[in-house]
C-alpha cells in the first residue's frame, strides 16, 4: 500500500495506495527510523533533509493504518552552497552571476544548495546531471527588469532546411523571453526542496502590458527537449505566464509540488506539458489564474511538421482549486493526445473540471484517444465535464465563419478527430452551469463517450454562465447531460440532482444506451 515515487540524494516522495481521492482515508503519523516526523492527511507526502546514499526505514501509522518500507537515497558527487560563489540571498542584490557561475562549475552528479534567503535573479540556464535544492525558507526571486531578460528565437534554420528549436508559446515556435529556470536539450535534472521559485510577476509589467511585448512572456520553468526531469516538493508561483512548461521532453516527473498565482493573473497555467512522452503529475496542489493542467501538442504547423503527440501522461492524487479548467486537453493539440489517465483527484471552485478544447484548423494529426477520467471528486465546479470543438481563443481567425459554422464542412487536413473517452466514478456537488456539455463538429463526431457511476448535484444558488468558450455562446444553468455529434453514447449509473429542463439532450448520434439513469 506504500509506494516510493521519487528518491533523490536528500529528499523522497511517497504515495499511499487506496481508492480515496487526494486525501487519505484517515490521518496518520510518519515515522523515520522509528522517530515520529509529523502528522499527515494526504495520500502523497514527502521527506526532506535526508542524508545521501543512506538507507531509511519508513513507517506510517494511524488508527487502522500501519505500513512500512525501506528506501535508500541516491549518492551524489558533491554539494555546493550557492553562497560560496558569492550569492547574497538578501533579496536586494542581483545574484544572477553568482548562481549561474555555480551552475556552470557544478560537476555531473552535483547538487547546488540554496539555504534560507531570497535570491534575486534574472533568467538562469541549467545543464545535465545536476540538482538544485531550495531549503525551507529559500526563495529564488525573479527580477522585474524585463529589459534585461534575454530573448531566444523560436527556431533557427540551418543549411538544408533543418530547424533547431529553442522557444515557443501557445502551440507555435516563437521568440520568447528566457524563463527564470531554463533547460534546453539536457537530461537528468532535479529541482527539489520545500523552498520556493517565485516569478515575482505581480511586481512587474508581465501581467499588464504583455500584448505589446516584442516576444512571448517567459515561463517560470521551461524544459525544451529534455529527458529525465524531476520536480519535487517546491512551491512555484507568480510566473509571467505558464508556470511549468515541459516542451517536447521525455520522462518528466512532478511530485508533491505546489503551484499558485492570483485568480485574476492572465495565462498563469500551473503545468502545461507540450508534446511530451511519459509525464507524471502526482500529489500536487494547483490554484492559478488559468487552467491548472493543460496537456498540449502544438498547433497545426508543428503538429504536422513534427507530429509529436502528448503520450503516456498520468495525473493522480492532485488537488486543484480555482482556474478555468482543472485538467484540460488543448486547445493547442495539433499532434493529438493519447493514453491519458486522470484519477483520484479533487477539484474545487474551477470553472470546468475535465475540459477538452479544440477547433477546426488543429489538423488531422489532432487525434485524441484512450482518455480516462476516474475516481474524481468535485465541489463548486461550474461545469464538471466539457468537450468543446468550437474553441474561439488563441488564433487570429478565432471569429471566422470557418471556426463557428455549424454546417457539415468537408473533412480535410485541417479537421481534428476524437476517439474514446471514459468518465467513471465521479461525484460532483454544487455545480451550476451543466453536468456534462459535449459539442463536437458535425463532420467529425466523437467515436464514443462513456459515463459510468457519475453523480452531479447543482447548487441551489446556481447562476447562469457559459459551459464552453465559443462564438455566439449561450448561457446555461442547471443543464443536465448535453451531447451533440457523438457516435456512441454510454450512460450507466448516472445520478443528477437539481436539473432544470431535460435531463438528457442528445443529438446527431448513432447509438445510445442508458442503464440506471436517475434524476431528482
Amino acid at each position: 500500500m506504500l509506494k516510493l515515487l521519487f528518491s533523490g540524494a536528500t529528499s523522497a516522495c511517497f504515495e499511499l495506495k487506496n481508492d480515496a481521492p487526494y486525501y487519505a482515508p484517515e490521518k496518520f503519523t510518519i515515522y523515520l527510523n522509528a522517530a515520529p516526523v509529523r502528522a499527515c492527511e494526504t495520500n502523497v507526502f514527502s521527506l526532506f533533509g535526508l542524508t545521501p546514499d543512506t538507507e531509511y526505514a519508513l513507517r506510517i501509522a494511524g488508527e487502522t493504518l500501519d505500513e512500512s518500507l525501506y528506501f535508500r537515497t541516491k549518492s551524489e558527487i558533491c554539494v555546493v552552497d550557492v553562497k560560496a560563489f558569492g550569492a547574497a540571498g538578501d533579496g536586494a542584490r542581483d545574484d544572477t552571476a553568482a548562481i549561474q557561475a555555480a551552475i556552470g562549475c557544478l560537476p555531473a552528479g552535483g547538487r547546488l544548495y540554496f539555504p534560507a534567503g531570497r535570491y534575486l535573479s534574472l533568467p538562469l540556464t541549467l545543464k545535465s546531471h545536476i540538482t538544485l535544492e531550495f531549503a525551507e525558507g529559500a526563495t529564488l526571486l525573479g527580477s522585474t527588469e524585463r529589459e534585461r531578460y534575454p530573448v531566444i528565437p523560436g527556431s533557427i534554420s540551418a543549411p538544408g532546411g533543418k530547424e533547431t528549436y529553442f522557444g515557443g508559446f501557445e502551440g507555435d515556435a516563437r521568440p520568447m523571453y528566457l524563463s527564470l529556470l531554463t533547460a534546453e536539450y539536457a537530461e537528468d535534472i532535479a529541482i527539489v526542496g520545500p523552498g520556493t521559485v517565485d516569478g515575482n510577476a505581480q511586481n512587474g509589467d508581465w501581467w499588464t502590458d504583455y500584448a505589446s511585448f516584442p516576444a512571448a512572456r517567459p515561463r517560470l520553468m521551461f524544459f525544451n527537449r529534455c529527458k529525465d526531469v524531476a520536480l519535487h516538493g517546491v512551491h512555484a508561483c507568480n510566473s509571467p505566464s505558464w508556470q511549468l512548461h515541459p516542451y517536447y521532453s521525455e520522462q518528466v516527473g512532478i511530485y508533491d509540488v505546489t503551484v499558485s498565482a492570483p485568480k485574476v493573473s492572465p495565462n498563469t497555467d500551473a503545468c502545461d506539458p507540450e508534446s511530451c512522452d511519459g509525464v507524471e503529475i502526482i500529489g500536487c496542489r494547483f490554484t492559478v489564474g488559468d487552467d491548472c493542467i493543460a496537456v498540449k501538442s502544438g498547433k497545426i504547423e508543428l503538429g504536422t511538421k513534427l507530429n509529436k503527440p502528448a503520450d503516456h501522461h498520468t495525473i493522480r492524487n492532485c488537488l486543484m482549486e480555482h482556474g478555468h479548467g482543472a485538467v484540460t486537453l488543448g486547445s493547442e493539440i495539433g499532434a493529438g493526445v493519447r493514453n491519458l489517465s486522470v484519477s483520484k483527484c479533487v477539484f474545487v471552485g474551477t470553472d470546468r473540471g475535465l475540459r477538452i478544447k479544440s477547433r477546426r484548423g488543429r489538423g488531422k494529426n489532432c487525434f485524441i484517444n484512450n482518455v480516462t477520467f476516474e475516481n474524481i471528486r468535485m465541489d463548486g465546479v461550474l461545469t464538471p465535464i466539457a468537450i468543446n470543438l468550437w474553441y474561439n481563443c488563441c488564433d487570429p481567425d478565432r471569429e471566422s465563419e470557418y471556426v463557428w459554422s455549424r454546417e457539415k464542412l468537408p473533412v480535410d487536413d485541417r479537421t481534428p478527430r476524437m476517439g474514446r473517452f471514459r468518465f467513471r466514478n465521479i461525484a460532483c456537488t454544487n455545480a451550476e452551469v451543466a453536468a456534462c456539455y459535449i459539442d463536437r463538429l458535425p463532420e467529425a463526431p466523437i467515436d464514443e463517450v462513456a459515463l459510468e457511476n457519475v453523480s452531479v448535484s447543482f447548487s441551489p444558488d446556481a447562476k447562469p454562465n457559459f459551459p464552453i468558450m465559443e462564438n455566439f455562446a449561450k448561457e446555461r444553468c442547471r443543464l443536465g447531460l448535453y451531447l451533440d455529434n457523438v457516435r456512441r453514447i454510454r450512460v450507466r449509473g448516472v445520478r443528477l440532482e437539481g436539473v432544470e429542463g431535460d435531463k438528457l439532450i442528445a443529438a446527431h448520434y448513432e447509438e445510445i444506451s442508458k442503464d440506471g439513469f436517475e434524476v431528482n
